[in-house]
């Protein structure tokens, strides 16, 4: 259908809706409320403030209705508009089965709309919306399930992992190198705007390392040669880093803008490692020993969590370029916010430490425009496989997610899930399980062939070269090390050779 092209369907409501392509994915909805739903509901209107309304000489309710019109008229017009519009919308969106994705934009007659009794009253809307598709058929596709060994490496690379999380920090002063974390005082400004939109205080720069090219995350937005620029420095300095707003950032008025960070060092420490011993007893275990074979156990039963989300991904991956469809031009700023929280919810299952999240939600932020509308699709696609495969979510499926990720933080699943629930983010747990349904359903359906480590590892690289990986991987860092501040973490690694997924706590 063209642009151009215009439908219009029954509707069981009195408005007229006019409904029109306007581009990828979005329409146009153009909506003429009827004379008398505007003469009824502004009856309604002026009835409600007249029961209401006191002044001086009468009496409550008896307030005559010409000088009601002549001291409220105008905004009573006023509200009850955008009451009128607000629920056009509604009914329209609902009746014409359109999914938004985003908030609505007004229309260029938005702007001199005014509301008259005994006229008709007529608006347009425009509003991104779910693509509509058709699913492939999934006898063609194939994944990869890569087959890895938990190693005594592996064992002592999560070991020394543990050793950091669990260690004594102490002030230091300067001479700062890999893993220090310096805490200060930090705003951001815009390009051409004198005052800062942002000001957040106690904010904690991990210093990185060389292997990361000197790349670190500040306040969610990856730094180049972040390194270069905290080394030599000392308390009480403070340090100006000049960036710019990722294409993909969830806050759409920051995307492209020049960003300047001002940080004052207030402070900084030193992470001594602990003991095998010392770690162990955190856990209560009795000797070193023992903690290895526990760590073992949690990184066999990681893998197979990562085994089985390398399979999920690869098989959404490979549909998504079997299946064409229109995407939204515009990156919608909730759908971006709506990644970063199931990804960062995502991370905290499989036992990420605080700095850890950030840095991968600031990588995720930092992606290029082509691979944050790569995710969009398969949004999309998973949406339209739960559809297909008509995925429910229990609730007891969302409070057992939640009581592993409060394991995770040791904090109370009901603490977590009231956070959860008070910021609104409650909903996102039960995405991320659906999502995860969804995709194993794919799985279940297409041909596994199993590859070594070895291999799989060729595979991530090849992809990373194409722009593309087959799952979300994960590094030890010397960030990972806490103070005494962070919460306890669970004992847990990062596969070389698969991407990370939960840590299970045994004992």
């Amino acid at each position: 259908m063209s642009p151009a092209t215009a439908t219009t369907e029954p509707t069981t409501s009195t408005n007229q809706v006019k409904i029109e392509d306007a581009g990828p994915a979005r329409k146009r909805l153009t909506i003429t409320i009827p004379a008398h739903a505007i003469n009824d509901k502004l009856a309604e209107s002026m009835t409600v403030l007249a029961g209401q309304t006191v002044l001086p000489g009468f009496r409550k309710g008896h307030v005559p209705q010409k000088l009601l019109e002549r001291r409220f008229g105008t905004s009573v017009r006023t509200e009850t508009k955008n009451q009128l519009i607000a629920s056009a919308y509604a009914t329209a969106i609902e009746e014409h089965k359109l999914k938004p994705v985003g908030e609505p934009e007004p229309g260029d007659d938005m702007k001199t709309l005014e509301l008259e009794p005994g006229k008709a009253m007529t608006f347009s809307l425009e509003v991104e919306v779910v693509p509509s598709f058709e699913l492939p058929a999934l006898d063609t596709i194939e994944v990869k399930k890569p087959m890895v060994d938990i190693t005594d490496e592996r064992i002592a690379q999560e070991l020394e992992r543990q050793q950091l999380m669990h260690g004594v920090a102490s002030r230091i002063e300067s001479d700062f190198t890999e893993g220090d974390r310096l805490g200060g005082y930090a705003t951001v400004t815009k390009e051409d705007e004198t005052e800062p939109f942002f000001r957040q205080d106690n904010v904690i720069i991990i210093i990185p390392g060389k292997a990361d090219g000197g790349r670190g995350q500040v306040l969610g937005l990856m730094i180049e040669g972040l390194r270069d620029q905290l080394i030599d420095r000392k308390i009480g300095d403070k340090i100006v880093i000049e960036t710019v707003g990722p294409e993909s950032h969830e806050r759409d008025d920051i995307r492209g803008v020049k960003l300047t960070i001002e940080f004052e060092l207030r402070q900084a420490e030193r992470v001594a490692p602990a003991e095998p011993a010392v770690v162990a007893q955190k856990y209560g275990l009795t000797n070193e020993e023992i903690l290895r074979e526990q760590i073992k156990l949690a990184l066999e039963h990681r893998r197979d969590d990562e085994q089985a989300a390398a399979m999920r991904e690869q098989a959404v991956e490979q549909l998504a370029e079997l299946v064409e469809f229109e995407l939204p031009e515009k990156m919608s700023a909730q759908q971006s916010a709506r990644h970063l929280e199931q990804y960062r919810l995502e991370l905290l299952y499989r036992g990420s430490t605080p700095e850890e999240v950030e840095e991968k939600l600031a990588e995720t932020r930092s992606d290029s425009l082509a691979e944050a509308r790569r995710r969009l699709k398969h949004f999309f696609l998973l949406q339209r496989l739960a559809e297909h495969f008509q995925v429910e979510v229990s609730e007891q499926e969302v409070n057992g997610r939640i009581a592993l990720i409060a394991a995770q933080r040791n904090v109370r699943p009901e603490k977590l899930r009231t956070e959860l629930s008070q910021s609104g983010r409650l909903g996102e747990v039960a995405r991320l399980i659906r999502d995860e349904k969804a995709a194993q359903r794919v799985v279940e359906q297409v041909k596994q062939v199993e590859i070594s480590a070895e291999e799989w590892n060729d595979l991530v690289k090849k992809k990373k070269q194409g722009g593309k990986t087959p799952a979300k991987t994960t590094r030890t860092r010397k960030s990972a090390a806490k103070s005494e501040s962070d919460e306890p973490a669970k004992p847990a690694a990062k596969s070389e050779a698969t991407p990370k997924k939960k840590t299970s706590r045994k004992k």
